[in-house]
């Protein structure tokens, strides 16, 4: 019972690894944003290529 005790203990007071478990929140929250603000922007992106691409076809006639 004792050995469960300090299992138990140990388990509630190391610090070990949770610098590389914060590190990974961080690191997942920034790519969250960074999807949801290139997805934000790929309407207004695809719409100038669409005005690029028609600009190009009507310079080359």
């Amino acid at each position: 019972m004792r050995s469960m005790k300090q299992w138990i203990h140990r388990i509630l007071h190391e610090q070990d690894g949770a610098t590389a478990v914060e590190y990974g929140l961080i690191a997942a929250l920034v790519v969250i944003a960074m999807i949801g603000a290139l997805s934000s922007m790929s309407g207004t992106t695809i719409q100038m290529w669409n005005s690029v691409s028609t600009n190009v076809v009507d310079a080359t006639k």
